[in-house]
Formats: structure tokens, C-alpha cells, sequence
């Protein structure tokens, strides 16, 4: 009696064996896609990165500025300093240059080609530098006005909180008054 279970049986299972032997196959081959896609990202950063050595080696040595270096997380970056990178658009083409501010982030350029995004990072750069030296001279004009357009954006957030509730208020008031007269009416009659 248990012999002529197991003969039934058995087909049965090779072929759930077979099923789950090609579920691991088609995992592993969309796997492997994957791979390929953060491979061609890293590789295509990699150029990018390779295309921007002679912007980096013009940087004089006591600018520690810049800390050039591509990371292969999910999504693979070029970082250009510690608020700067250059990650691949969704397409996977495409170069979009990135900073990171206390505003959140700000995507500085976009493009499919390598020199194009080179000439982004160039003229960052360059600002960089510009503003470096402007600090370094003791030009402190740049952060008074960081710190103005803080205190002015705390102001104008005070005031839509202020405006907010006022206005809530009032239509609370109103919608009361409306339904206590709507109350009066209908008892009336």
C-alpha cells in the first residue's frame, strides 16, 4: 500500500522540483539583469570620472576641498566634495549633477553627454573656489546673508502660522454662528 502511494507520488515531486529548479533560474537571470544595469551605472560614472582628472589635477594641493570618489551603493554616486555628486537619471543615461543644501536637494544640471556634465562640474568647481577664496580674504558678506535669509525665512514661516490660525479661527466662528442660527431656525419652525 505504501509502494503504490510513492509511485504516484513521486512524479508529483520531480516535477515541483522542476518548478522551483526554474523559478531559481528566471530569479537568478532577473537578478543578473539588475547587475548589469548597477554595472553599466558605475561604468558610466567611471568615464565621467575619468574625463574629470585633468579639472582635478589643476586644483592646487592646499585645497582640501574636494573629496572625488565613486560610491556603489543603490544608486552608485561620483561624489564631487561632501554636498556635491553626480548620479544616473532613471533612464540610466543620463547624468544629473546634484547638492545637497539645508533646503534639500537641488539638482544643478542634467545631460546625456560626458562633457556636458565635465563643463557642470568644472563650473562648480570653480565656484567652489571662488567662494572659498572670498572667505579665506575675509569677505563675510556671504554668510551675513545666510544668516539674513534665515532669520527672513523664519519670519515669513512666524507669520503663515500666524495667518493660518487666524483664519481658522474666524471660519470656526463663522461655521459656528451658522449653525447655532441654523439651529434657532429649525426649532422655530
Amino acid at each position: 500500500m505504501t509502494d503504490g502511494k510513492a509511485e504516484p507520488g513521486a512524479p508529483r515531486a520531480a516535477r515541483l522540483k522542476e518548478a522551483v529548479r526554474q523559478a531559481r533560474i528566471d530569479m537568478a537571470e532577473r537578478t543578473g539583469v539588475v547587475v548589469d544595469l548597477h554595472d553599466a551605472e558605475v561604468a558610466r560614472l567611471e568615464i565621467l570620472n575619468e574625463a574629470l582628472d585633468p579639472l582635478f589635477a589643476d586644483i592646487p594641493a592646499e585645497v582640501e576641498l574636494f573629496e572625488r570618489g565613486i560610491t556603489r551603493g543603490d544608486p552608485p554616486r561620483l561624489w564631487i566634495d561632501m554636498i556635491a555628486h553626480v548620479v544616473m537619471g532613471r533612464d540610466k543615461r543620463l547624468y544629473r549633477f546634484v547638492q545637497d543644501t539645508r533646503y534639500g536637494r537641488r539638482v544643478l544640471g542634467e545631460t546625456p553627454d560626458v562633457e556636458e556634465a565635465a563643463a557642470l562640474v568644472t563650473a562648480y568647481v570653480a565656484r567652489r573656489l571662488v567662494e572659498r577664496e572670498r572667505v579665506l580674504a575675509g569677505d563675510t558678506e556671504l554668510a551675513a546673508r545666510d544668516v539674513l535669509i534665515d532669520r527672513v525665512s523664519r519670519k515669513r514661516r512666524r507669520r503663515r502660522v500666524i495667518f493660518v490660525l487666524i483664519v481658522g479661527l474666524l471660519l470656526g466662528a463663522l461655521a459656528g454662528a451658522a449653525g447655532v442660527f441654523a439651529l434657532a431656525w429649525w426649532s422655530v419652525r
